[in-house]
């Protein structure tokens, strides 16, 4: 097995929406803003190559939307998922699997695109299969009126009639190869893979912990539907990834792709931030 880190593009959010009830003058600290108030995100993917699977984690925001859909996320920098893949020698139409650990447009909006002729949306990946799970996908395709705008129709109609959907059972690891964590904080039945790669467990952790600046318990995004249970299963899971000394790969921290973290007297806090190559060999 070879992991590498994918970036799929940076964007924008704001920094209050991201961090909840903490105020502005404790979070800055780990995550500043601009004068727009916003903090600067990113939207990493993995790419498992396991024997003959390909396995890309979430897409990022695609390229499909509108001018105006993406100016209110200041997309920035020069990363694309194009020219990450090729940076280790693929092509999206090598790719086996997506996993997508839920539905929010920054996580799966790369998995469909428009066709040649701008008529029709088709998948991105057209050789693989996508995975995600009934229960979420239910929470998906008939959503509250909290995370409506979130889940869009033209991410998460195309997958299904393509033909190319499937969904995660309890056999996770004979379906797609990795162990599963499920947690329903931020949204119904979230998706973390859980993998042993040179003798090291990495958590790939989505949206239960976006950055670093986010391990404190209280410190919960705006977004997460059910926020005291983000803070239990936050809390359970960052006590087991200090004691096992798990590998934290964070999809959202524009600034660091792996932490660890460590027990303290104020409870669990950051260990130590790195480079995904500067853990694993590449």
């Amino acid at each position: 097995m070879k992991i590498y880190p994918i970036e799929t593009g940076n964007f924008k959010l704001d920094g209050g929406a991201m961090f909840g009830v903490v105020p502005k003058s404790i979070w800055q600290k780990t995550n500043p803003a601009d004068h727009n108030n916003m903090i600067d995100m990113s939207m990493r993917s993995m790419l498992i190559e396991d024997g003959n699977r390909l396995i890309l984690i979430d897409t990022g925001l695609g390229d499909k939307q509108s001018d105006k859909f993406f100016s209110y996320y200041y997309l920035f920098g020069d990363f694309s998922l194009d020219t990450s893949l090729a940076k280790f020698g693929f092509h999206r139409d090598d790719i086996t699997d997506v996993f997508l650990t839920h539905l929010h447009f920054d996580h799966c909006g790369g998995a469909i695109e428009w066709n040649s002729d701008h008529t029709f949306l088709q998948p991105a990946f057209k050789n693989a299969k996508f995975w995600s799970n009934d229960k979420h996908w239910k929470w998906a395709t008939e959503p509250n009126p909290r995370e409506k705008a979130s889940f869009l129709k033209e991410n998460i109609q195309p997958i299904q009639e393509s033909g190319q959907l499937d969904f995660i059972h309890r056999n996770y690891n004979d379906q797609i190869g990795f162990d599963v964590l499920f947690v329903d904080g931020h949204t119904e039945k979230q998706m973390l893979p859980k993998l042993t790669y040179q003798g090291k467990t990495i958590v790939f952790m989505a949206d239960l912990l976006p950055t670093v600046g986010h391990i404190p318990l209280p410190y919960v995004m705006g977004y997460d539907t059910r926020p005291l249970l983000t803070m239990k299963e936050k809390a359970a899971f960052l006590n087991l990834a200090a004691d096992k000394n798990f590998y934290l790969f964070l999809e959202h921290d524009a600034h660091n792709e792996l932490c660890t973290v460590k027990h303290t007297e104020k409870g669990v806090r950051l260990n130590e931030s790195y480079k995904f190559f500067d853990v694993f060999d590449e």
